[in-house]
């Protein structure tokens, strides 16, 4: 079933202790589009200046990406980030942000895209997440992502977001932020008390953990020897997830399983080059060989 996301569309500046990169495509929607093109239809609601390449969005539509939620605005310049790794390649420094269009981001969907049974809104203030969730009444699944800046800055819109939506995807850091507690479990738990029917906290390196009223497990990442950019990798793995719903057409316990496991997946191939390099060499083909290593590796 076709997937509708909301999110950002950036130009990233990225070091590693290697290499340094300019201007790569980047940004939450971009990379959540682009693995979730591997199961399903999607169409991208972003916003991006004049600077804009035009082969950013060739990439995109070259994955069937429905681009025309895309706003070009003239004159204005698009959301750039920049960032640097150190050697472990876990820990980063954000270097510089600028918001530039996403200042002004106030999207309004289409008849088209407001009919959308599957609704991401990716990693952008609460308030903006609410706005597109009331456009949008008859989803049969909205999941959301969120940051350390909203909780500590948009708690209010944060919590009544919560109440609003079926599932919250958001890292260790910002569980225990969100919550108070140190212990991930408990945070995971109190986080879908607040709203959520589940909660998936990502845990990097050391893979992801499901909460809902009756479940709690953790799925490990997949053993990849070679990180070369990390960017991007959690909105690849809930771009693989949300994606891998759509296409079965429900969240029943065991799909919600192999989704988050192919979420895995999808990071882990982004992770093996920059921006989305690695990932626009591979097929679904490619991803579902990996997800039979995977099986294997957990079948015990």
């Amino acid at each position: 079933m076709p997937l509708v996301v909301v999110g950002s569309v950036a130009l990233d500046t990225v070091e590693t202790p290697s290499e340094r990169r300019d201007d790569l495509l980047g940004g939450s929607g971009a990379y959540f589009a682009y693995s979730a093109s591997y199961f399903s239809a999607v169409k991208l609601v972003s916003v991006v200046g004049e600077d804009w390449p035009d082969e950013h969005t060739r990439l995109l539509q070259s994955r069937n990406i429905d681009t025309a939620g895309m706003q070009i605005v003239p004159g204005a310049k698009t959301f750039r980030w920049s960032g640097k790794y150190v050697r472990n390649m876990n820990d980063r420094e954000t270097v510089d942000v600028q918001l530039n269009v996403m200042n002004q981001f106030s999207p309004v969907l289409s008849e088209e895209y407001r009919r959308c049974r599957f609704l991401f809104l990716a990693n952008d203030p609460p308030r903006l997440q609410r706005e597109v969730l009331r456009q949008c009444p008859g989803t049969t699944l909205t999941m959301a992502d969120t940051m350390d800046l909203w909780i500590n800055n948009e708690r209010d819109e944060l919590d009544e977001l919560l109440k609003e939506i079926d599932g919250l995807v958001l890292n260790d850091s910002e569980a225990i932020l969100l919550t108070g507690d140190a212990n991930l479990v408990r945070a995971g738990h109190r986080v879908r008390e607040m709203g959520p029917r589940f909660v998936v906290i990502k845990k990097g390196e050391h893979g992801a953990m499901f909460f809902s009223q009756h479940e709690t497990y953790v799925l490990p990442a997949y053993p990849t020897a070679d990180v070369v950019d990390p960017t991007g990798a959690g909105d690849s793995f809930a771009g693989g997830m949300m994606g891998y719903l759509a296409e079965q057409g429900n969240f029943e316990p065991t799909t919600l399983k192999k989704a988050m496991a192919y979420g895995t997946l999808a990071a882990s191939f982004t992770v093996e080059d920059f921006s989305l390099d690695r990932l626009r060499k591979i097929e679904r083909q490619d991803l579902d060989r990996r997800m039979d290593e995977y099986q294997r590796m957990l079948s015990f």
